[in-house]
């Protein structure tokens, strides 16, 4: 819990470093969060009819957005790639499998240009 509150602290930097830890952390924490706010607004009844999005669950995830794209660019800069590379998410399937090979791949060691 301590690594997501950190990513929320730091909810826009956009330089420096994020160790594959809290990088990860921020995206487990993310997910269950919003499991549970999914669920809370299917039993509240706030989900909006047809698509499935909830009231809570849009605010979390409108709460959340900048710090989740300022820790994925730090855990590319820990890994030696610029933070534009955030993009690939836009490309389908091959985009998102070659992102998370980068951002689950280990910290490039000693200091980088990406330093802070």
């Amino acid at each position: 819990m301590d690594y997501y509150l950190t990513a929320l602290k730091k909810y826009a930097v956009f330089n420096g470093r994020a160790r594959r830890k809290e990088y990860w952390y921020f995206v487990l924490f993310n997910f269950l969060i919003s499991l549970v706010l999914g669920i809370v607004d299917g039993v509240l009844g706030l989900t909006a009819e047809g698509s499935g999005f909830g009231l809570l669950g849009g605010l979390y995830s409108l709460a959340v957005f900048i710090p989740g794209i300022a820790v994925g660019v730090r855990r590319l800069h820990d890994t030696g790639r610029s933070g534009w590379w955030l993009l690939l998410a836009l490309i389908p399937l091959v985009g998102a499998i070659v992102l998370i090979i980068f951002l689950a791949s280990g910290s490039e060691p000693g200091p980088n240009q990406y330093d802070s």
